[in-house]
């Protein structure tokens, strides 16, 4: 009778815990709800903790992951799913990874999940972030690859914003792949490729007139042959 009694306790007590939960998992659905219609970002961001704990779901730790890099809070998001690459990421998740890990400037951990990108689904613009964090980590011969891949299929249509500035701008896409071969250029030889690079540079300018960066990285360019110059000089002398 004493054991009867005590399952029928345990019975009763999972009983009542699910209908607890149930109930919560209701009450912050509607609050996730009530949040998203007011674009309440940090309580839709508790929402869906609160969620993950009570009921939890790999595709909305995803989402979760993806809310806090878009709010620029990189540390979180990789916090939430982690930076190790799993054969079951989803898009989302593989994207969340290689874009708060180049944020948090770890270019060795972002570019497999930006590899993983361009395998799923090839374009000019994941191929511009492999060229940049390749020539980050001066990989010369990767950069390029991906910087003739980029060259090739870049449409007129693409775009590349710059921030460097106090007001962003816009270049073609096409125009940013020529910088980054001016700077991988460079990079493979930094004494004899110094023209080289800046004939490419005059070229890119020509292809987007508004191209700031071109004449900034060409002034330093310039400057630094004057330099070497003037020490072959003094090496005479």
């Amino acid at each position: 009778m004493k054991r009867l009694l005590g399952l029928m306790i345990l019975v009763s007590s999972f009983t009542m815990n699910a209908q607890s939960n149930d109930a919560l998992i209701a009450h912050y659905q509607a609050y996730y709800k009530q949040m998203k219609q007011q674009g309440d970002i940090q309580g839709i961001i508790n929402a869906m903790t609160h969620l993950n704990v009570l009921s939890p779901s790999e595709a909305r730790k995803d989402t979760l992951a993806y809310i806090y890099m878009d709010q620029g809070m990189n540390n979180q998001a990789i916090n939430t799913i982690g930076y190790e690459m799993k054969v079951d990421d989803s898009d989302i998740a593989i994207q969340v990874k290689a874009l708060a890990l180049k944020a948090l400037k770890q270019p060795k951990l972002a570019i497999p999940f930006f590899e993983q990108m361009f395998k799923r689904e090839p374009n000019p613009l994941v191929a511009y972030e492999l060229a940049e964090l390749n020539i980050q980590l001066q990989n010369a011969t990767e950069a390029e690859k991906h910087i003739n891949y980029g060259l090739v299929n870049s449409k007129a249509d693409m775009k590349k914003a710059f921030f460097e500035s106090q007001s962003p701008y816009e270049v073609p896409l096409k125009a940013a792949f020529m910088y980054l071969n001016a700077i991988n250029t460079f990079s493979k030889d930094k004494k004899a490729n110094i023209d080289a690079a800046v004939d490419i540079l005059d070229a890119t300018l020509k292809e987007a007139p508004n191209f700031k960066m071109i004449q900034v990285t060409k002034n330093e360019l310039l400057r630094q042959k004057q330099i070497l110059q003037a020490q072959a000089e003094q090496s005479k002398n």
